[in-house]
């Protein structure tokens, strides 16, 4: 675990009432995560140092005053070795209750948030880390806005807080240029949530589950991805200026190898080996799930690596291909989901979902090796794919018709032969 970061700040803030006096308040930062409260004093702002944190002058009033800050400062620091000494949950909140004396042995909703955050996302991935804190936010609102609350216990916690704040999420409405959480992405918040009150349990913070009754509903999704004609479409553009051009590559390089953005990004010349089969392999491993991953080249993603090889900013880079944001690799699909005359939003992400369906499934490759192909820890992630297939569906009932129609036939015509046969016997 990375070293812990602990500091004390005392900052002075002003009212609007009064601008020319300021209410004291000591700042707890630890592992970049703070909190405030009041230290009930207030300053005349002119006489306020704000970089030695004191008052200034030695008059009487001001010695008072310099003494109560170093006073609190240094029972704040009391309070914070007195967590670590006892090896107890170190955060913000649990050393501001410490010094306040308002700590017991419960623990609250948040601290437990915090200390996952701060010990269990280590091991998440960075995207996934950042869903957590996300979800952290829109706790603290809840808290505020719906319990009238800085925090909560866990043993307050029942199958009514959940519901109210699923109902919270629903009705929330971001202030910037962000949709409302749709159905799923709240129940992935909930699951969060979910997931660090399983925590409490298991550490023995909490005695019972308050979601034990508690059912997630997600509603299925369907996963775009480009038909074969689409497909086609976009490799036949042509006269593209060399910016749409990589962008084009980057997007079928990952509809012949179903990689993700950031897996594409951080593929190195290490990472394409010679396979069992005496052919190109792709060995790397996902940034999302850490699972090791390899896929046989197919000629198509082999000629895109060829043709980046030599480019100096991928040689600069020590990766296979030059590195570009996702958002304007995505901006840059818009214009050629037009150019190619494709009506769905294009992401780098059907790519992947093209190679899983037009590419995989569709030309047979059992779903078993296409699991492993894309790094899924479950099959059932895998068979997402297969649900959107009618056209497969269509073609293998096909396929059955045909072996069905040409038994039958054979069976006609073996009666026919035997009836022949027999008629000759006769004869």
């Amino acid at each position: 675990m990375k070293q812990a970061t602990f500091s004390i700040a005392i900052v002075a803030r002003t009212t609007r009432k009064n601008p020319t006096i300021a209410n004291l308040f000591a700042r707890i930062t630890f592992n970049s995560k703070r909190t405030e409260f009041s230290i009930n004093r207030s300053v005349v702002i002119s006489q306020w140092d704000k970089r030695s944190s004191k008052i200034k002058g030695t008059s009487i009033n001001a010695r008072k005053l310099n003494n109560h800050i170093i006073d609190v400062k240094g029972k704040i620091l009391i309070a914070y070795e007195e967590l670590k000494y006892n090896r107890n949950i170190i955060s913000p909140l649990t050393i501001k209750a410490r010094y306040l004396n308002q700590d017991t042995s419960e623990l609250t909703l948040l601290t437990a948030f915090e200390y996952h955050n701060l010990e269990v996302s280590s091991t998440l991935a960075p995207g996934t880390a950042r869903h957590y804190k996300t979800c952290l936010a829109h706790l603290k609102r809840f808290l505020k806005k719906i319990i009238k609350a800085d925090d909560v216990y866990l043993s307050k916690l029942t199958f009514s807080f959940i519901t109210r704040f699923e109902l919270f999420l629903r009705k929330y409405k971001p202030t910037d240029h962000q949709k409302p959480p749709g159905n799923n992405t709240i129940m992935k918040h909930i699951q969060r949530v979910r997931k660090v009150v399983s925590l409490a349990v298991k550490m023995e913070w909490l005695e019972k589950d308050p979601f034990a009754k508690y059912k997630c509903n997600f509603i299925p999704s369907t996963r775009k991805y480009l038909s074969s004609e689409e497909l086609e479409s976009l490799e036949a553009l042509s006269h593209l200026n060399n910016r749409l051009e990589y962008i084009r590559d980057l997007f079928i390089f990952s509809c012949y190898t179903g990689l993700v953005y950031i897996d594409t990004m951080e593929l190195t010349p290490k990472h394409i080996v010679q396979g069992i089969d005496g052919n190109k392999w792709i060995h790397t491993e996902r940034r999302k799930t850490l699972k090791a991953v390899r896929i046989p080249l197919l000629p198509k993603a082999e000629i895109i690596i060829a043709k980046y090889k030599n480019d100096p900013r991928s040689v600069y880079a020590g990766t296979v291909f030059p590195k570009i944001s996702n958002q304007r690799l995505n901006a840059y699909l818009k214009e050629l989901a037009s150019l190619a005359n494709i009506k769905s939003i294009l992401t780098f992400h059907v790519a992947r979902h093209t190679f899983a369906t037009t590419i995989a499934l569709m030309n047979g490759l059992p779903i078993e090796t296409l699991s492993k192909i894309l790094g899924h820890s479950k099959i059932t992630t895998t068979q997402m794919y297969a649900k959107v297939l009618n056209q497969k569906v269509s073609l293998d009932m096909g396929n059955l018709k045909e072996v069905i129609l040409k038994k039958e036939d054979n069976k006609r015509n073996q009666i026919s032969t035997d009836h022949i046969f027999i008629n000759a016997k006769t004869s």
